[in-house]
Parts: structure tokens; sequence; C-alpha cells
């Protein structure tokens, strides 16, 4: 079989993801801290560039337009990097021993108290207790090993017998220790069962409410299901006492670990105001706190050769120069694109600025993408981690994305809406006969909604509304 070599050529598509593509991605899938931080941190890495922070912001919805450098031009009277003197720099702000300076008696560093720091876990919350409490060297041990197997929730996981077998102690002693542990604070710590957690607290917020401890102690399932009468008749007290207990207990905490937890609360930067001026609708993106950057007049200097390390300089300043204009074209497409979509948004969905939730439309991103010409990946990527701040409230951009529900006499709602007329339904039933969901289909259908009794389970679930048998009060 002979071989043969031969020449063709054949014209093909490929898709070739640049690292302009591909940054620009990233920077369209970040939220806007995640945004400040990236771009601090290039700003670090990268000295070409500087944070413009005295010129005006750019016009929306276009970008500013910048110079061939990608950048703004210095004016005239600005100071170069030339004529500072950096041994006199360094001598005033760099302190030498890694402290503060040393600039006279009238300036101190801050007080301890007015400096950073974090809030104790609550493990060495526990463990500043233990050290302060009046405990043997040997119950100090038993205690640092109950405290270390506490969850994150504040209660002990494991047997009792298996830590005191590591700790080579009896059960005896380790039950001692351990029910001194549980008086610290939080009352409820260190407790095997929600039970005990419960009981625990009763003991030191209610110790003379004995039937809030009957119910904590025997009829827990029935709490849950909200069945005051069986638990009247089982304690032999009226449905009134009952609820009064059950509010004692309402009070507890069942995971005294919880304010000690790593979770924090996120406080959310709206990425793009609406605001109402007459009867239209302004859309401004929020670049409060964003970094406005432009190309060092400095380094262009240097890349014009008009300084003595121009030529050694001269590839390294050109990595970081398109390193540089990638990222402030990736920053502007990004805005540009968060303004489109918020711009096509506030077109479909004018009703629900105007009247409110009930009147959301449906909508999905392939309406949002035709509008605007983009595909639909694109949309997806800037909905995600974004908020607006809209005259009625902050709302993620995914929340005016709604599948449809048909009605009866033809036409569609949003799924939102119905979640929010499922709201009203439950927050106007008499509180000893709750609505089942079969009798909120028969509601939405009275509002021209044609909804299956699963879909209306499902849609009070993701809205945390407990089941019928649940809600009934009194």
């Amino acid at each position: 079989m002979a071989l043969e070599l031969r020449q063709s050529m054949r014209l093909t598509q490929q898709l070739v993801m640049t690292p302009q593509l591909q940054q620009a991605i990233k920077l369209l899938l970040l939220s806007r801290l995640e945004l400040a931080e990236v771009i601090n941190q290039e700003m670090m890495e990268n000295p070409v560039l500087e944070d413009q922070t005295e010129e005006a912001a750019a016009e929306l919805p276009a970008p500013r337009h910048s110079d061939e450098t990608g950048g703004v031009k210095p004016r005239e009277h600005e100071d170069s990097y030339d004529n500072l003197d950096w041994e006199k720099f360094l001598d005033e702000y760099i302190p030498m021993d890694g402290g503060y300076a040393a600039r006279g008696d009238e300036e101190e560093g801050p007080d301890l108290e007015n400096t950073l720091t974090r809030s104790p876990n609550l493990t060495e919350h526990l463990l500043w207790q233990l050290r302060l409490s009046n405990f043997t060297l040997e119950e100090e041990r038993i205690g640092g090993l109950i405290i270390g197997n506490l969850d994150e929730d504040g209660y002990l996981k494991g047997e009792l017998s298996h830590l005191a077998e590591e700790a080579e102690v009896s059960l005896e002693e380790a039950e001692g220790v351990l029910k001194r542990v549980q008086n610290f604070d939080p009352v409820g710590v260190a407790a095997r069962s929600l039970q005990e957690c419960l009981r625990l607290q009763l003991g030191h917020w209610a110790p003379g409410e004995e039937v809030a401890r009957a119910i904590v102690d025997h009829h827990l399932k029935e709490l849950e299901r909200r069945d005051f009468r069986t638990i009247g008749r089982a304690l032999q007290v009226p449905i009134s006492r009952v609820q009064e207990a059950v509010r004692v207990i309402q009070d507890l905490e069942p995971k005294p670990g919880r304010p000690f937890g790593e979770d924090r609360v996120h406080y959310i930067q709206p990425d793009v105001y609406v605001h109402r001026v007459g009867d239209e609708y302004v859309i401004v993106l929020n670049e409060d706190g964003l970094p406005k950057l432009r190309i060092s007049p400095y380094y262009r200097s240097l890349l014009r050769g008009e300084g003595r390390d121009a030529a050694a300089a001269s590839a390294y300043i050109h990595e970081k120069l398109r390193s540089a204009m990638w990222l402030i074209r990736s920053i502007h497409q990004r805005q540009r694109t968060i303004y489109r979509v918020m711009e096509s948004i506030v077109k479909h969905q004018r009703e629900f600025f105007e009247k409110g939730v009930g009147s959301l439309k449906p909508l999905v991103l392939r309406d949002v993408a035709e509008d605007i010409g983009m595909h639909e990946s694109t949309i997806s990527r800037v909905t995600t981690s974004k908020y607006v701040h809209t005259p009625l409230g902050i709302f993620p951009l995914k929340y005016f994305f709604n599948s449809k529900i048909n009605r009866l006499e033809g036409g569609s709602v949003a799924a939102e809406s119905v979640k929010e007329k499922i709201r009203q339904v439950i927050s106007q039933e008499p509180p000893l006969h709750p609505c089942s969901d079969q009798e909120i289909v028969r509601r939405l259908r009275e509002h021209n909604i044609d909804i299956a009794r699963r879909t209306v389970t499902k849609y009070r679930e993701t809205m945390g509304i407990l089941a019928s048998n649940r809600r009934r009060r009194g």
C-alpha cells in the first residue's frame, strides 16, 4: 500500500476564546463588590493603571471615549513621578520600626478599642469562660475536649462515653464537667439533643414554667404540628394555657451557637438605579466607590521614549499596557451591557414599576436577548449576582424573569405575581381554619388564574409558608 502526501485547503469556522473575550465574560459574571476587588487587585499588580477619581464619570449608556492609549489625557499642571522626592517621602510616611511613625507627642496611634478586630467564634468564647472558671487542670482538659467536639450550632457531637474514653476518665467525671459547661454562655450550649437544649434554657429563663417543660419533655411532635388540643388534653390544661407556654418556648434559641456562626450579613450594593422622573424611568449605573481607571501618564511618557530607561522597559510596559487596555475596555463593555439589559427590563416590566408585584409580566431571557441583539447566555451572565434599586425596593435582576401561568380566559400571568396572590390569600385566612392548598387553587381560579394544586404546594414551600395543619392558631 503506497502512501501519498497531498496538500489541500479547507475553510472552517471555529470559535476562539481570546484572552480579551475571556476577561470580558469573567467581569460580566462578577457582582459589584467582586468587581471592585478585581479592579483593586489589578491596580496593585499593574503599575500602568491609575485611579482617576477627580475626573467625571462616563455618561451612560455610551461609555466615555478614550484616546489612543485607552486613558484620559493628563492635565497640564499634573506633577510627574520624576519630580517626586522619594527620599523625603520615605522618611516622612514610612515608619522604620514597623509601627506608627513618631511625629511628636500630639500625634499618636488610634486607641486600642478603635482598631479593627473580629468577633470571637463559639469555641473561643467558651474556652475563654473555661479558663476563667474554677476548674482543676484535669477538668479543664476534659472541658476543652467537650468544647472541641461541638458543632456550629453548639450541640455536642458523638457520645459522651467516647469522649470519656478518649480523656481516660470515668463517665461520671465527664458528665460532671459537661453539666458545668452547659451553664456557660450561651445558655443551652453543649446539649446533646433539642430537648436537652430547650430544657436547659427553660431552667435558666423560666424555671417555674412547668407546662412548657412538660411540652418540651413529652410533646415536641405535637408542638411541631401545632396540635394544641392534644397537648391540652394530655396535660389537662386549657388551650389558652398551652398557647401561653408555647409563646415561652418560641422565645428560646434552638441553635445556641447561631450568634457565633461565621456567616455574617451580606450588605447589597445595587449595580444600577431606576429613578422615576415624571412619567419616565431613568437608569443610572452605580459607580460610586469603583476606581475610574486610566493609563498612567508617566508610563506613557516612557513608552514614547522620553525617559532614560525607555528601551529596557519597553517590552514590560507594552505587556502591562495591553493588560490595562483590555481591563478598561472590558469594564466599559460590562457597564454598557448592564445598562442595556436594565433598559430592556424596564420596557418589558413597566407596569411592575407603576403598579407593583401584581403587575409583573412573564419574561424569559430570550425576550431581552432578542430586544437588545445579544445571546441568551450573555443575558444570563448579566443578571447573575446583580441588583437594582427601584422606587419599590431593591431586587435581583433575575427577579424580573418569570415563567408564565395561564389564565382561564386566555392570556398569562407571571409566576411571581401568582406567589404574591397566594401570600395574600394566606394572610387573610381565619386563624382557626387556614386555607388548604386546594382551597387556594379555588380562590385563584376566582381571579382567573389556572393553576394545579401541586404548583401551589411548590410555590408555598419556596416562600417558606407552612402547610395548613401547621398554620392553625388557637
